[in-house]
């Protein structure tokens, strides 16, 4: 197998639609809609163009909150190494448990000393054992919500013994209590409004947590029918002055990045992700760092693809400023909303001449 023949988007969307076995071992795929990720010869219903995510490999797929197919087995693909063989294992037990295994159960059932296990989970996979056992835990809640069960079904089938434990962990995973979640956020009051800005329309959203959304769009009526998409049971509340404060603060960011944007946020995510997007908000106006700058700040630094994804999955735009990081030969590389808002927003922050650090 020549891995550069599938160093593309392209050639490796052309690989999955053939179900190319030449790919084996040189990428994989995740589908947004189902977060589960295959191999490129999978013979899963083929996913729409749209919807498809490309990895190096699967650790980086897990890192993004994919999980592995039942069916192909994605991460056991090829001859892994011992030590990969020991942190597959490793997941495969955190999976099956009923109630996420200590460090050193897991430790011991590998073969490994404790310390070296943790490092090694951590450096393979890019999160801990305990936080990917978690996110493994919320994956079920999602899974078993959508499934019209009740709550109390989804924190028991998660291994949640401790309902506190439960409501905390699973509203800042879900970014709002469960119940909402399960239904569409029914009942959740959430503020918006659509301004004009020099970026063109902008949304800006907020639950009593806080800001759950900033989009950019071409007209009012597509933001608000995409935020509604997406919370299709909410109460959309008309505006008060709490609220209206907070879309002048933003709409004043817009205009003069150098004031800063300091705002509580209400956001959905895995561990990963919001690993990244704190980082990302650590960058200062005026700079930007690498995929794969940001990937050694939170400590797993051959993660710059999975980076690049979570940059793609964030919904807050400059609060959480994705706009900030750049491909490693200084090229802009993508934005959720258009190249060209993502260079208008680094040029006003360079104009500002706000200093850097």
């Amino acid at each position: 197998m020549n891995e550069n023949q599938f160093s593309t988007d392209q050639a490796r969307w052309a690989a999955v639609v053939q179900r190319d076995r030449e790919a084996e071992g040189a990428f994989v795929y995740g589908v947004v809609t189902t977060s589960v990720y295959c191999r490129p010869g999978c013979a899963s219903r083929l996913p729409n163009r749209e919807n498809v995510r490309f990895f190096d490999a699967w650790p980086e797929a897990e890192q993004a909150g994919f999980r592995p197919c039942k069916r192909c087995q994605p991460q056991l693909a090829g001859r892994p190494a011992p030590q990969n063989e020991a942190i597959v294992r490793a997941c495969q037990l955190i999976e099956e448990a009923e109630t996420p295994p200590s460090l050193n159960e897991l430790a011991e059932v590998v073969g490994l000393s404790p310390y070296y296990f943790h490092r090694l989970f951590k450096k393979t996979v890019g999160v801990t054992p305990k936080q990917y056992a978690m996110e493994k835990r919320l994956g079920r809640v999602r899974d078993t919500l959508q499934q019209d069960a009740t709550v109390t079904e989804a924190m028991y089938n998660a291994g949640f013994a401790s309902s506190g434990r439960f409501y905390e962990q699973a509203t800042t995973a879900l970014g709002m209590r469960p119940a909402a979640y399960q239904n569409g956020a029914q009942g959740l009051p959430i503020w918006l409004a659509t301004k004009l800005s020099y970026l063109g329309w902008v949304l800006v959203a907020a639950t009593a947590q806080g800001i759950c959304a900033i989009e950019f769009g071409e007209s009012p009526e597509m933001l608000s029918e995409r935020l509604r998409d997406r919370f299709p049971q909410a109460e959309f509340q008309d505006s008060d002055p709490a609220f209206e404060a907070t879309v002048a603060q933003v709409l004043a960011f817009l205009e003069s990045p150098q004031q800063g944007l300091d705002l509580p946020l209400d956001v959905q995510g895995t561990a990963f992700q919001r690993r990244v997007w704190l980082a990302l908000q650590q960058i200062p106006a005026g700079a930007t760092m690498s995929y794969g700058d940001v990937a050694a700040r939170i400590g797993s630094p051959k993660a710059g693809r999975a980076v690049a994804q979570a940059c793609a999955s964030n919904g807050i735009a400059v609060a959480i400023p994705c706009h900030r990081v750049v491909r490693g030969n200084g090229e802009l590389g993508g934005y959720r909303w258009g190249i060209e808002r993502k260079r208008a927003l680094l040029e006003r922050e360079a104009a500002e001449g706000v200093p850097v650090g």
